[in-house]
């Protein structure tokens, strides 16, 4: 974190990088004299609600967070900002966004939890967005034009007014991830019984975890409930945060977790948690062994994930895990589920490849959609599987792998990963082929 005092000392100049949150009102003109160098500007958690009207000087600008402010209409300064692609007004007061007020060039657009009711058909004109944050506003539908930005590929609209889901937004060529729960035409799951507890009948313990949407803790029992069994050993509890996240509402992801129901890749639960403190979900804690697979997307690879340099998989253990992964969708989709979120940092692995996949923030109910569209949303899920196939076989493979196996596992891919939805292969002819790629990969002699 930075200061003013720091800018007017001339301690940061040439920093490429700047973070100020000091309850500001006005724009800080010093910030100019920065121009030359740059290119991230985090002014969020200040009471700002404007932008000078030569914002545009921050001309390597390429990266802008203004959320937690009081912005009430995007300003349209951003598009002087010639290299600005990553912007980010989350939790502001914006019910308005002008027409062609975002550069052309913006790929990560986040207007989470504001107050939006439209957007300008200048959205339309954003040929590089990727991705786009819309959840916690007030839209009833999405502008045709905007059926022209063929790189989307991550969409959040949930906890919205839409009363539909917009017509051309599953036909769109690279869509691997959407959520849209919390809408007027969203059906809600119908929640298995799950046994209800307190907070208070647990004692939180170390943190293991945040997100998006909560903070997951290691726990023991205070008292024993009714009905549960194996309370004697540590649990661990998600605690929801938050009355809208970026992908929607905490309740959403709580009803979708427990719909979900039993499955070998699945996180067990235990108990759900509705009281006056709150949300969340009491789960089975996870063994040591088992580690993320990969790491959220970086600001750079905007909507694909990030993988350490020393980390390399082999083929057995590729197959292993897309093969996990495949069931595990296709168990999600017998449920109605369309999970919204199939990336390799949702995937959790041990040294022997086993998977356990979580995170329902963006699961929706596929009971919301008409057959045709739920057919295009799974196509939709099926890009997100080929892009994670992409992702692990980028990784490395080792030195005594099948040269077929891969071949075709490549080919998959590629089938998943078809501009044209309708051509994409299903989950379940997916996991037939992961089987006989497996079954060749294993065969003696067949390299």
């Amino acid at each position: 974190m930075h200061t003013i005092a720091d800018l007017n000392s001339g301690a940061l100049a040439g920093v490429t990088r700047l973070r100020i949150s000091e309850s500001l009102t006005e724009f800080p003109t010093e910030i100019f004299g920065l121009a030359d160098t740059l290119e991230t500007l985090d002014l969020s958690g200040n009471k700002l609600s404007r932008l000078p009207m030569d914002f545009g000087r921050l001309h390597k600008l390429k990266i802008l967070f203004m959320s937690d402010n009081d912005f009430e209409v995007l300003p349209g300064v951003l598009a002087g900002c010639p290299a600005l692609s990553m912007i980010g007004f989350k939790a502001n007061r914006i019910h308005t966004v002008p027409e062609n007020a975002l550069p052309v060039d913006t790929r990560w657009l986040i207007l989470t939890d504001n107050k939006i009711d439209a957007l300008p058909d200048s959205m339309g004109s954003l040929h590089k967005l990727q991705k786009l944050m819309l959840a916690g506003n007030r839209l009833t539908t999405l502008p045709e034009p905007m059926q022209k930005c063929s790189a989307l590929e991550l969409v959040r609209i949930s906890a919205n007014n839409f009363s539909a889901m917009p017509e051309f937004l599953l036909q769109l060529p690279k869509l691997a991830w959407v959520a849209f729960s919390g809408n007027p035409f969203c059906q809600v799951f119908d929640k298995p019984t799950l046994r209800n507890v307190g907070f208070d009948d647990l004692a939180l313990g170390q943190e293991l975890g945040e997100g998006a949407s909560g903070v997951i803790s290691k726990a023991t029992w205070l008292t024993t409930p009714d009905g549960l069994e194996n309370t004697d050993g540590p649990v661990a509890v998600k605690t929801f945060k938050g009355e809208v996240t970026s992908d929607g509402y905490p309740q959403d992801e709580l009803s979708a977790c427990v719909a979900a129901g039993k499955h070998v890749n699945l996180v067990e639960l235990i108990a759900q948690i509705e009281d006056a403190h709150g949300l969340g979900l009491v789960m089975a804690l996870i063994d040591d062994s088992f580690s993320n697979l990969g790491e959220p997307p970086t600001l750079q690879s905007c909507t694909r994930d990030h993988f350490r340099d020393e980390f390399s998989l082999t083929t057995a253990a590729v197959i292993k895990i897309v093969r996990c992964v495949a069931d595990t969708m296709i168990h999600l989709h017998l449920k109605g589920i369309s999970h919204g979120d199939l990336y390799a940092h949702n995937i959790l692995i041990n040294e022997e490849a086993d998977v356990l996949f979580g995170d329902f923030g963006a699961a929706s109910n596929y009971l919301s959609v008409s057959s045709e569209q739920a057919e295009a949303l799974q196509g939709v899920e099926v890009r997100a599987f080929g892009c994670l196939l992409e992702d692990l076989l980028a990784i490395g493979c080792d030195s005594d792998d099948f040269r077929g196996a891969v071949d075709r596992l490549d080919f998959l891919k590629h089938r998943c990963m078809d501009p044209k939805g309708c051509s994409r292969p299903t989950f379940a002819e997916i996991r037939s082929d992961l089987i006989s790629i497996g079954e060749e990969h294993s065969r003696p002699g067949h390299r």
